[in-house]
């Protein structure tokens, strides 16, 4: 059986869950972040996809900015439409290939 060194226990992913909604709510607005940054910045690097799950499932994801949440390509969520049109409407720029302009709009915390 293949080891997990870097597998969370309870507690550790409820502590995750929390960082994870705290730095999407601090996304401004007309910027954009990845889910592998926030999985990093949450202590927790390997764990991008479960960014996403808690963004997608979390009750409280409803009330912040995850429309600001890409993938590393800049990229948007698949299935949802409507994420481009809210980041268009913050004057985020999209490249031809339909992608952010992640140069201009990543944002990194200080």
């Amino acid at each position: 059986m293949k080891d997990y060194p870097d597998r969370m226990t309870a507690e550790q992913a409820g502590k995750f869950g929390e960082d994870v909604l705290n730095i999407v709510s601090q996304i401004p607005r007309g910027r954009v972040t990845t889910y592998g940054a926030i999985a990093a910045w949450a202590g927790w690097p390997s764990h991008s996809r479960m960014v996403g799950r808690i963004l997608r499932y979390s009750p409280e994801a409803e009330a912040l900015p995850c429309h600001r949440v890409v993938n590393k390509e800049g990229r948007t969520a698949p299935g949802w439409s409507r994420q481009r049109m809210l980041l268009e409407e913050e004057g985020v720029l999209f490249r031809s290939n339909g992608h952010v302009d992640m140069n201009r709009f990543l944002w990194e915390p200080e």
